[in-house]
């Protein structure tokens, strides 16, 4: 049974180290949400460590930044983990060839920097669809468009046989009020077509191993009772932590806000028989559940 609390103390006395979903949860894409941090740095004070695990494809150290410019202060987490950087290791260990179609955007460069953790890596060469040994996707071309738009690229790709990489498994997130498309939804269609798709990110194993690595080099070694996964993706970071069996804080104010009835506003509240019926239709169960991370 699904508890709604009213703040992060409530049960934070439980957990020695919070995983923590950014987008949705901590900022909107745009800026960060200032009772969210206030918790975080609670939680830390009290002895806690905190984790940002993300289904961004970006390295680590680009995340980083980006938090700073938004506003997200660094004394409220301790360490990163990216599906970007789970998705970067897999990539140059030669998982879907050397030479690649990229599908993303420009910005999205630095994920095919070199990665200094690995003995031998590939080199990976970006080249056109027709000359791919497979495909690595970071996200649309276009964050608006439908991605029904690439199929005629993933048809050609499909019979082929090539496999694709998705650096970031979310369907979609909140950029402020622009709801946007994510690479997991051009991985799910290259798979409802037929094409073979690999992820890294929530829900998939790589980046729990990540993050359990990132907690070690830290010197903290938490029982997997003693970890809480916050996120507002039931099919990403809940679906994720009851797989890894971590117990879980869903955040309904996110993309789950007109499901539950959650309003924007600070303090809100989901409504608890939209928020039951809501989890009973996706068969999942958090261990709780808030409005907003506070």
């Amino acid at each position: 049974m699904t508890t709604i609390i009213d703040r992060l103390d409530d049960i934070s006395n439980r957990y020695d180290a919070l995983y923590v979903d950014l987008w949705g949860c901590v900022h909107n894409g745009l800026t960060a949400f200032p009772g969210a941090t206030a918790a975080l740095r609670r939680f830390r004070a009290g002895g806690g460590t905190v984790v940002l695990v993300t289904n961004s494809p970006r390295p680590r150290a680009s995340v980083e930044r980006q938090l700073a410019r938004i506003g997200v202060p660094e004394d409220c987490w301790d360490a990163i983990a990216t599906s970007g950087d789970s998705a970067r290791a897999a990539m140059f260990r030669g998982l879907v060839g050397r030479k690649v179609w990229h599908v993303g955007q420009p910005g999205d460069s630095g994920f095919f920097e070199p990665l200094a953790l690995l003995e031998n890596p590939v080199e990976i060469e970006r080249v056109e669809l027709d000359e791919a040994e497979g495909i690595v996707c970071t996200g649309p071309f276009d964050p608006a468009a439908d991605p029904a738009g690439m199929r005629p690229q993933f048809l050609a790709a499909k019979n082929r046989g090539l496999k694709l990489l998705c650096a970031n498994p979310d369907i979609q997130v909140d950029r402020g009020t622009v709801r946007e498309w994510c690479a997991g939804a051009l991985a799910r269609l290259y798979s409802e077509m037929g094409g073979e798709s690999l992820y890294f990110g929530k829900p998939h194993p790589p980046i729990y191993d990540l993050a359990r690595r990132r907690l070690s080099a830290l010197g903290r070694d938490v029982h997997v009772s003693r970890i809480l996964a916050i996120g507002d993706g039931l099919h990403t970071d809940i679906q994720g932590a009851m797989g890894e069996d971590i117990d879980s804080l869903f955040i309904t104010g996110g993309l789950a806000a007109g499901d539950t009835d959650t309003a924007a506003k600070d303090g809100a509240q989901p409504d608890p028989e939209r928020l039951r019926t809501l989890l009973q239709r996706e068969m999942l169960s958090p261990t709780a559940a808030i409005g907003h991370l506070r």
